[in-house]
């Protein structure tokens, strides 16, 4: 291929090269600043973890994935992916072939970091080969991409039901001028490109555009107006993106490795959470997902505005969104990046009194006492709330006395709390303190079983407790599990119902296919359009401090209609606290899966 070196410099380049500085410069002063705020074993474990093969592997693996193909939005909303992947995608690739188009044909300038971004202007070619026009095509084909998915954006943010988004989020000052600039790098590289193209070389989008502009322009096209339009849109966008959405590039670059090294949050506003927040692309996907936002004043107090607030400071906002939420947990289901919204705010939530003294706990520990010696190998632990819904506990019982099981309730008398609300406040000290008394008094009853029937508690035992010995187990796993050894006999009825997912034991555990199992064997089922993972919360959570009652009865209503669209006749679901919630509203009978296996098992 005959090459002919332009030059090596032009003062058009100066607003990409400052802007790259600059971001260059924030994002390692910003690497460094998260990693000092790490806890000295955490920051130990993630520098580990980068010259470790497995984990290095994953992070490559993960990145690309995440970062650039965005596989989970892809999963979840087709075309939202094929948008967000076309332009991060397309713009890695375009600028992986600017280099390898530098190492090709002109080596001896790789080191000059903008040349590969404007290798059209600095190298005017002659006749091309193969080689050059397989480049060629890529180039135009990858620019193709990206302003298919700039089109796409921009119907988004015009009408955003078009992607099955109700609600977008609302952009601030530096977003849109990120937004705006974004948008127009890469329509500005095509005409500086096109401009060219038929002395440095080009394709079938670039040519043809070549050729038009020939014709109304003459062969003298002033061809550098366009590069310095196109420079300077990149710089603005760089000078931008620390101060908007899109540091959120960066940020999740660093995120994935930090948590495939196992780092969680530890402070609410540095460190691991700091990254966390920084990582929100702001993409509103969580405002629809939210149960909240059925109230259009709440749509505010979803997870994105959070992370908003928890950048710019705002205190005030930053109490009000934390304490209203139901910690249901759909925000952070439905995210790309894996924003822990719940913990976030539980951490907020740790940070302020709420007027209690600082020893509060809700109970007086003096009180538990050892229990006198058991023979029992199972335990039933029913937890507040199955307390305050006896009909739950009754057919629990039940149940396990029809199966032969010699079991012990210790929470009948009095009752023990599981320490939950005590985390939902943010009061975490004074929840380990209940759980140690807790289990040691679980411990010492000597028994090797522990049944739940809360999912609240579930949770809390399985991820929170130290049992050693002891098996926690849902009372809905132990029952299936009594069925599979013949000790219970099921006999299915006519009945068709609807499972609703409850929080705590569906996102909070992964616990989907159990119950539908185990529901299918003592009636028929139907399916909610929302469930699963996108369950909607029954509006009855104890995760929010301020929700008022009215506010949770549109949440309650939005979720029983979903419900009633599977058309089923009874709803089932293996909560307490979302059965007391739909049976004050619902028109059709709502029992908890212990009551219907209760009734079908002979």
């Amino acid at each position: 291929m005959r090459e002919r070196f332009v030059t090596g410099f032009d003062p058009f380049v100066l607003p990409f090269l400052a802007g790259m500085i600059f971001v260059l410069c924030y994002c390692a002063f910003g690497i460094v600043r998260i990693l000092a705020q790490l806890p000295r074993e955490d920051r130990r474990r993630f520098l580990l973890s980068l010259i470790t093969p497995a984990t290095a592997l994953k992070n490559i693996r993960d990145i690309f994935a995440d970062c650039l193909l965005h596989v989970k939005l892809w999963r979840r909303n087709p075309l939202l992916g094929f948008m967000h992947s076309s332009i991060a995608f397309g713009w890695f690739m375009l600028i992986v072939l600017g280099h390898i188009e530098v190492m090709v044909y002109c080596p001896d300038r790789i080191r000059l970091f903008y040349y590969p971004i404007f290798f059209n202007y600095f190298v005017a070619a002659g006749e091309s080969t193969i080689g050059g026009a397989v480049l060629f095509f890529l180039m135009d084909f990858f620019l193709l991409l990206i302003l298919v998915g700039i089109g796409l954006a921009i119907v988004k943010r015009i009408r955003s039901r078009i992607f099955g988004l109700r609600r977008t989020t609302r952009p601030s000052l530096t977003d849109r001028i990120g937004l705006y600039s974004l948008w127009a790098i890469f329509p500005l590289r095509l005409l500086a490109e096109s401009f060219t193209a038929h002395i440095s070389g080009g394709s079938f989008l670039t040519i043809p555009a070549n050729w038009i502009f020939r014709q109304f322009l003459g062969n003298d096209l002033n061809m550098l107006p366009t590069w310095w339009a196109y420079s300077i849109a990149l710089g603005v966008f760089l000078f931008v993106l620390p101060f908007s959405r899109y540091m959120h590039i960066p940020a999740e670059m660093m995120l994935i490795p930090m948590r495939n090294a196992g780092l969680r949050i530890r402070h609410p506003r540095k460190g691991f959470a700091r990254l966390e927040v920084l990582s929100c692309p702001e993409c509103g996907v969580c405002i629809d997902a939210c149960p909240m936002s059925v109230k259009k004043a709440n749509i505010k107090d979803c997870t994105v505005y959070l992370n908003r607030q928890l950048r710019r400071g705002n205190e005030r906002r930053i109490e009000e969104i934390s304490d209203k939420c139901l910690l249901c947990g759909k925000c952070e289901a439905v995210c790309q990046v894996g924003v822990e919204g719940p913990l976030l705010r539980m951490e907020q939530r740790a940070s302020r009194r709420y007027g209690l003294s600082p020893d509060f706990s809700g109970i007086d520990l003096s009180k538990l006492q050892a229990p006198a010696a058991s023979s029992q190998k199972v335990l039933y632990f029913s937890g507040c709330m199955t307390r305050l819904t006896p009909a739950i506990s009754k057919s629990v019982c039940s149940v396990l006395s029809k199966a032969g099981v010699d079991y012990r309730w210790i929470d009948q008398d009095e009752g023990l709390c599981c320490g939950r609300p005590l985390q939902t406040a943010g009061r975490y000290e004074q929840a380990r303190q209940l759980m140690r008394k807790n289990e040691e008094l679980i411990l010492s009853y000597g028994a090797d079983t522990l049944i739940l029937s809360c999912p609240i508690c579930y949770k809390v035992f399985k991820d929170e407790y130290k049992l050693p010995g002891v098996r926690v187990v849902n009372y809905m796993e132990y029952f299936a599990e009594l069925i599979a050894a013949g000790r219970l006999q099921i006999e299915k009825s006519d009945i068709c119902y609807v499972y609703h997912d409850p929080c705590e034991l569906g996102r909070g555990c992964g616990v989907y296919e159990g119950p539908r199992k185990l529901l299918g064997k003592a009636a028929g089922i139907a399916e909610a359009p929302a469930n699963r993972a996108e369950s909607i919360c029954c509006g009855g959570s104890l995760g929010s401090l301020s929700l008022d009652f009215a506010q949770r009865e549109e949440i309650t209503l939005k979720s029983l209609q979903n419900l009633y669209d599977s058309r089923a006749d009874a709803i089932a679901t293996a909560c307490p606290l979302c059965l007391n919630t739909f049976a004050r509203y619902s028109d059709r009978p709502v029992r908890d899966m212990a009551e219907i296996l209760d009734a079908a098992a002979r």
